[in-house]
């Protein structure tokens, strides 16, 4: 009679052989089943997916998330970004199918989406695009490179979390994301498609599911919230009184004095923000620009007892009004400064500050709605607080000066313009230690397209201060540094504009109203310094001549005429303007513009030019060593299905805030099981059949183990 050791021994390997037997069974049927289908459809995908156990998938997906915006009043949008990978998370106010993306015009055609809905306590979501025929339902991606980390509804809303690499490196159907301004896409629906579905058209009503996009600036440095402990903060606000607004599409600057006397000590501004009046403010407001002004002459004291007048900005005032103090443009809601540096307010040594506001109505649909002559009072509110920060903050212009002689020729793709600031101003007036910029605000009108601050030390290009290959004309913020950047004196900063003309029949020239163009790039930096507030540039009249093909001009004439070449002699130059062949004659005058001279603009706060800058002339410089971007790709590509060993990601403490409605959840986590039973192309299904198969050997190999083992 057998021990009973050894009976147990006996069973334990029966168990094992019986479990070994009946699992490679279920494992070679479901692999069979697969391998002789060749393609499953995607309802069977996710029904032979959906009895997998994928426990060690649940994981904390909790996150402290350093941004947030709303989209609109339905949608709002969380993101983190942990190396080259970024998180995001929407809430959006329904419970049928949702869709977040980017596009790079703003325009539905080329937009990368990713789309998802929860149905039935499962949550499908897709990379998807949209294709060059613009079609309403964006597409399956064939390369799914969103990874879905967590999706759920409540009784309100649905929510996804998803994760991709800032460039997928897919560049035929995703969009890269960078340092430039993001046109963030969105849509959504109150109905789910129908279960299972997953071929084109399946989304019910997508054209009536697209929203407005929206710019952001998705990898700018994370927003530093006001401590709540700060007792010491104060408001102030700035408003204009009853400014009545312009009609059409005309420009109007509106100029109001402020006399701050009874700030008892010195204190910081540690933020500002827009105030609007009323609905239709926004429509007209383009800029508001709140300026420091020095001395303390009558002139000053009058104005500010008035409620204002009309300019053509402040600096046509003449009233030593050139230093920046805080500056709004349309797009933007304000700004915090970083725990390091604030604004100096101090009444000893400045009482008068002149806000400057630009009114110019772009929207023509608007402008029929006006009944009667509207007025506004928008402005400022300035936060500041007597607990001083380390460093007193200022603001540098570098740029284009508004004139006539920076011409954009009509109907080209690519125009630059160029503004110095020489590196004799800034080697008169910055410090030894330089200055650090944490901050820029990149400007051009409504042709702009690109802006770049270069940095030129000696012969050598460094690393951009700043770049936006896809700026927005209707957004156009500050924008935080990822850490401060240190410029020296003899430094040249250039301000280089980008702009595209093709839609214009006539030349655009340099200027302050809308119609007119601008290249000007603010930068917030610490510590301030007032002998250089203004470091622009203007080509030199010699240059324009030369790039419109003038050898000379007759001085005496009134008006002034071309004397020579012969064949254009007895024209004024408005005529040569006007009928310059800019078709064929453009790439002459580009180099013109770019290799001539220019004169430089150095000024400091009271509005005096620097002596050094007088008799200056400038030319670009030599660049021996130039700097190129760095390529981003690698050869390697990445899908969602190889995603699943990237889950050691640091994972952060929840947000309390993070949810717009508390409602009970309806459903719970998914895993990458519903993108993988959605993407219905054959590298899906080989990827399938591929992981089945090392399932399968990888089971085999376990239970040999464990046979042999006993």
């Amino acid at each position: 009679m057998a021990s009973f050791k050894e009976r147990r021994r006996s069973l334990s390997i029966s168990s094992s052989i019986t479990y070994f037997c009946k699992g490679s069974i279920y494992i070679a049927v479901g692999l069979a089943v697969i391998l002789t289908s060749g393609r499953v459809d995607s309802k069977t995908e996710a029904a032979v997916l959906s009895s997998l156990s994928y426990s060690n998938l649940e994981y904390d997906t909790a996150m402290n998330w350093d941004y947030s915006v709303d989209l609109n009043e339905d949608f709002r949008v969380y993101w983190t970004i942990v190396n080259q990978d970024i998180t995001f998370e929407i809430q959006v106010r329904t419970l049928g199918y949702v869709g977040f993306g980017f596009s790079k015009d703003g325009n539905q055609i080329g937009a990368d989406m990713a789309v998802g809905w929860v149905d039935a306590g499962h949550t499908f979501f897709q990379d998807r695009y949209v294709d060059e025929l613009g079609s309403a339902e964006p597409l399956v991606d064939p390369s799914q490179d969103y990874s879905l980390m967590k999706g759920y509804e409540n009784s309100t809303h649905t929510v996804l979390r998803f994760r991709r690499k800032l460039n997928t490196c897919d560049n035929q159907h995703d969009i890269a994301i960078t340092n430039n301004t993001m046109r963030v896409m969105f849509m959504y629906h109150d109905e789910d498609p129908s279960r299972g579905s997953s071929t084109p058209s399946a989304l019910p009503n997508p054209l009536e599911s697209w929203r407005p996009y929206r710019s952001v600036l998705l990898l700018q440095k994370p927003l530093t919230v006001l401590p709540r402990y700060e007792p010491s903060a104060r408001i102030l606000e700035l408003r204009n009184q009853d400014v009545e607004l312009p009609y059409g599409d005309d420009s109007q600057f509106w100029c109001t004095m402020f006399k701050l006397d009874k700030l008892d000590r010195k204190y910081h501004i540690i933020k500002y923000e827009p105030i609007f009046d009323s609905s239709w403010s926004y429509h007209y407001l383009q800029h508001i620009t709140l300026y420091e002004c020095q001395g303390n002459n009558i002139q000053l004291e009058e104005m500010s007892r008035g409620g204002g007048q009309l300019c053509m900005g402040a600096h046509s005032l003449q009233l030593g009004c050139n230093a920046i103090v805080a500056s709004w443009t349309r797009g933007s809601e304000g700004f915090v400064f970083p725990a390091e540096a604030g604004y100096p307010l101090e009444s000893k040594h400045n009482k008068y500050y002149l806000m400057e506001t630009h009114y110019n109505n772009l929207n023509a649909e608007f402008e029929p709605y006006q009944s009667h002559r509207m007025t506004d009072s928008s402005g400022l509110k300035i936060v500041f607080t007597q607990d001083l920060r380390p460093h007193d903050a200022g603001v540098l212009s570098v740029g284009m000066d508004p004139n006539w002689r920076h011409i954009i020729p009509p109907g080209q793709e690519r125009v630059i313009s160029q503004g110095h600031c020489m590196e004799d101003c800034t080697g008169s007036a910055f410090s030894q230690e330089g200055i650090n910029i944490f901050a820029v605000m990149m400007r051009t009108h409504q042709i702009g397209r690109e802006v770049k601050l270069r940095q030129i030390r000696q012969n050598e290009e460094l690393v951009p201060i700043a770049h936006d290959s896809n700026i927005d004309p209707n957004y156009q913020d500050f924008r935080r540094l990822s850490h401060p950047v240190r410029s020296m004196p003899g430094d040249r900063l250039v301000a280089e504009c980008i702009y595209d003309s093709s839609s214009r029949k006539a030349i655009t020239l340099g200027g302050l109203t809308m119609k007119e163009e601008s290249c000007t790039v603010l930068t917030l930096y610490y510590p301030r310094q007032k002998s250089l507030t203004t470091c622009h540039s203007l080509p030199s009249l010699p240059t324009v001549l030369h790039s419109l093909g003038i050898e000379q001009l007759a001085m005496t004439s009134n008006p002034v005429v071309i004397a020579s070449p012969p064949e254009l002699a007895g024209m004024t130059l408005e005529t040569r303007l006007l009928s310059y062949d800019w078709e064929h004659q453009f790439d002459k005058f580009q180099e013109a513009t770019l290799r001539g001279s220019f004169k430089p603009i150095c000024s400091g706060a009271h509005n005096e030019h620097l002596p050094i800058s007088e008799h200056l002339i400038g030319y670009n410089k030599n660049i021996s060593k130039t700097y190129r971007e760095p390529r981003r790709c690698k050869p390697k590509r990445l899908f969602v299905t190889e995603t699943i060993p990237q889950l050691e990601l640091p994972v952060l403490r929840d947000l309390e805030t993070n949810h717009l409605s508390e409602a009970s959840v309806r459903s719970s986590r998914s895993s990458f099981i519903e993108t993988l039973a959605l993407s219905g192309s054959e590298a899906s299904s080989c990827r399938l059949c591929a992981t089945w198969l090392s399932i399968y050997i990888t089971s085999l190999m376990y239970l040999a183990i464990v046979w042999l083992a006993r």
